[in-house]
């Protein structure tokens, strides 16, 4: 089915890429944002 002789691999697979889809949706839904937060001081590189 895959090129694996190995029989519990698809399995691996299944379950990693099920992981990958449902930590993508989690970051998804988090929208990169944290109301409460502060603000970070950052340092400026490289001004002209």
């Amino acid at each position: 089915m895959t090129g694996t002789t190995e029989k519990s691999a698809p399995v691996r697979e299944a379950l990693r890429a099920l992981i990958q889809r449902e930590s993508a949706r989690r970051l998804a839904r988090l929208g990169g944002s944290e109301p409460a937060l502060t603000e970070i001081p950052r340092r400026r590189t490289g001004t002209s």
